[in-house]
């Protein structure tokens, strides 16, 4: 894996290619949101990862316009909030982020949260808001193994991507595997464990071994594991830093090692209890 770089895809299942690194903008202020996005594109970063519920999808836009990169080599998510699923509810939200967006179409569009009695008429119009062009690409998030096989019951468009919490203090690697089998690409959202374990001194013995920071141990794991990874941060400096991770290679053995970390550590929401 050693040959990964910043501007290094992969592919979908549904003729999208996804930029292996991404900016997460969770909590992200407006300014400090237009700012983060912008130095980020500056600095090779071509994946943005936003949310309507995150209140910022037009500092995305205007750092995107303001950026100078051209809008597609740009891979632009954002994703359909609780209060707005259903069929009908779905359409009219997709019009209001690509308003706020200041753009056409975006290139994944993801049911946030797997809403009881609701994510499967959501994906019904995600579908649509495909079929319309209004996304390039459909995915999920935060959906565990019973909501997949609900959805995959009822549909024959396979979610392109799935992305949950994921890190090495939480490791589900019976959804990882799952969504291995069925295409679906895992993407891990908060990578670092909110930084809640980022001094576990484990970590930092791996970091004083590859002279690297710990949080770029802990994105480099997840890189290698397979998972396309959406570091969030609003700190210049944190977000080169988190992209310097294509130069070094965590060892077999030391992968290994990091895949028995598992604490079923969560620091978000537990959609496990949704049925």
């Amino acid at each position: 894996m050693a040959e990964l770089k910043l501007n290094s895809t992969v592919p979908s299942n549904q003729s999208v290619s996804i930029p292996i690194l991404g900016l997460g903008v969770w909590k992200s202020r407006p300014k400090e949101c237009f700012e983060a996005v912008k130095f980020a594109l500056e600095s090779g970063y071509r994946h943005i990862d936003t949310a309507a519920i995150y209140g910022n999808e037009a500092d995305v836009g205007a750092a995107i316009r303001e950026s100078g990169v051209n809008r597609s080599d740009i891979f632009l998510v954002t994703k359909l909030w609780n209060a707005d699923q259903g069929y009908e509810e779905a359409q009219k939200a997709i019009d209001v982020s690509l308003q706020k967006l200041g753009t056409d179409y975006v290139d994944m569009y993801l049911i946030h949260f797997p809403v009881s009695g609701k994510r499967n008429e959501s994906w019904k119009a995600l579908e649509k808001i495909k079929q319309e062009g209004k996304t390039k690409s459909i995915g999920v998030s935060n959906f565990m193994v019973p909501h997949l096989e609900e959805l995959l019951k009822e549909t024959e468009i396979v979610p392109a991507m799935n992305q949950v919490e994921f890190h090495p203090f939480l490791q589900d690697r019976e959804l990882k595997n799952y969504c291995n089998a069925k295409g679906i690409l895992l993407e891990a959202y908060s990578p670092l464990a909110h930084g809640q374990k980022l001094e576990d001194e484990r970590v930092t013995k791996l970091a004083k071994k590859y002279n690297k920071s710990n949080a770029q141990i802990l994105i480099r794991w997840s890189l290698q594991a397979g998972n396309v990874v959406i570091p969030k941060s609003k700190n210049p400096i944190r977000i080169k830093e988190n992209a310097d991770v294509f130069d070094f290679q965590l060892s077999p053995e030391d992968m290994n090692e990091i895949s028995n970390w598992n604490e079923n550590f969560r620091t978000c929401w537990d959609p496990t209890t949704v049925v």
